[in-house]
């Protein structure tokens, strides 16, 4: 059976590309290895800071992450991450610090991963997502949920522990649906939330609560949001998202009934658009794309055929 992941192989989603870095969890908790990784020559290291890091532009036209030897990095040791090693053996860090370090070239730039994402390597993609989310991650949740006491970081930044109590803390990650939904005609539904500005649209999301299937996530955020009922509910593929801390879990979904009642409060207005009223609607500029670099817009380009237009918005 053909799958949706087979229509979309030779084109992965931003985010998910294969980074070539082997996250190499085995070594978190071994002190004298980390040690040895961080002092060897070949080990780089980039800093973080607020969800942004310093990306360059190289002679050749290419964006790179700016990262440095680790003897030539910022003083920090409770923030430092570990976040693999490459084919070649060089290990690589992030440093989580309170601002980015300055450029005596003032050549490069702060970028987050909405920009980034689109810009660097598959390599420094990975490397960032994964510095992003851990950072997001400690940055909130310094206190134990147990007992309250102030933890510490441990697993070279995956785990915090609480002195206190003993307990364990790790990564958090929250499990987000996505979904293109589609009717008995083929068009499909786009919802424009309350704080977005004018036009914008894009597919339909929201989190798994507890105890509930993915599939019935879908089902329920559909009809919570614009009132719609779903049939059939297919998946198509994961992203990570953290902003702070979700991963996208994308499906197409089909439609049993097509009257919109928008709940007013997360949706502002939901419309049903076939493939040439939203070409038109994006040709005059009524209706613009989410971004590129989000799981959205491939849901949306599956069933529009061909690439969204490329206009970005604030």
């Amino acid at each position: 059976m053909t799958t949706w992941t087979d229509h979309t192989a030779d084109r992965p989603i931003s985010l998910t590309a294969p980074s070539g870095i082997d996250r190499a969890a085995h070594h978190r908790l071994d002190e004298a290895w980390l040690a040895a990784a961080w002092s060897h020559p070949t080990t780089r290291c980039f800093v973080v800071s607020g969800g942004q890091v310093l990306i360059d532009e190289t002679a050749d036209g290419r964006t790179e992450l700016v990262m440095t030897p680790s003897f030539e990095a910022p003083l920090t040791e409770a923030h430092r991450y570990f976040l693999g090693t490459d084919e070649e053996g060089i290990s690589y860090f992030a440093l989580q610090k309170d601002a980015l370090p300055g450029r005596i070239d003032q050549s490069a730039r702060p970028a987050g991963l909405r920009e980034a994402g689109l810009l660097l390597s598959p390599r420094d993609t990975g490397l960032m997502v994964h510095a992003v989310g851990l950072e997001n991650w400690q940055r909130t949740h310094r206190f134990c949920s147990r007992c309250g006491e102030r933890t510490v970081i441990a697993a070279a930044g995956h785990i915090r522990r609480c002195s206190a109590c003993g307990a364990e803390h790790y990564p958090r990650t929250d499990p987000a649906v996505i979904m293109a939904v589609t009717d008995e005609e083929d068009r499909i539904l786009l919802g424009r939330q309350v704080h977005w500005p004018e036009g914008r649209f894009s597919t339909l999301a929201g989190f798994v609560e507890p105890g509930e299937s993915i599939e019935q996530s879908v089902r329920r955020e559909v009809f919570e949001e614009a009132g719609i009922t779903v049939g059939a509910v297919e998946y198509v593929a994961s992203q990570p998202w953290p902003f702070p801390s979700s991963l996208m879990l994308g499906f197409m979904a089909r439609a049993t009934s097509t009257e919109i009642n928008v709940d007013g409060d997360e949706i502002h207005e939901a419309r049903w658009f076939s493939r040439d009223e939203l070409g038109a609607a994006f040709e005059a500029g009524e209706v613009l794309p989410p971004y590129g670099i989000s799981i959205a817009a491939r849901l949306i380009e599956m069933w529009y055929g061909k690439p969204l237009p490329t206009r970005s918005f604030v």
